[in-house]
């Protein structure tokens, strides 16, 4: 993979759960790793329910394969410059060169 189109730094979280002081199993997200990656706009929607206006935001990242992601799944997160971004979908560019993401985000 071109490192020229790897112009935005972002960062793949995962979450664990853990223990709280009362004992109860929370969700707590952690850095999982930090990488460079490209980002295409996918669309921008936005949609109607329950009377209420949302808008979704869809992109689509590019990242160099690691060892360290080989599980990236759709249980997992990405932030990129400061908002988080459920990821919906994870495919493998060619054999084990980059990790194509697709992640959506609610704009409101």
């Amino acid at each position: 993979m071109i490192a020229g189109p790897l112009d935005r730094r972002v960062t793949i979280r995962r979450a664990a759960l853990t223990e709280n002081d009362l004992g109860e199993c929370v969700e707590t997200w952690s850095d999982l790793a930090t990488v460079w990656a490209s980002r295409a706009e996918v669309s921008n929607r936005e949609r109607f329910a329950a009377q209420e206006v949302g808008a979704t935001l869809v992109a689509r990242y590019r990242i160099r394969y690691s060892a360290r992601l080989y599980d990236l799944s759709p249980r997992d997160r990405i932030v990129a410059e400061g908002t988080e971004h459920n990821i919906t979908g994870v495919g493998l560019i060619g054999r084990h060169e980059g990790f194509e993401i697709t992640a959506s985000t609610r704009t409101d």
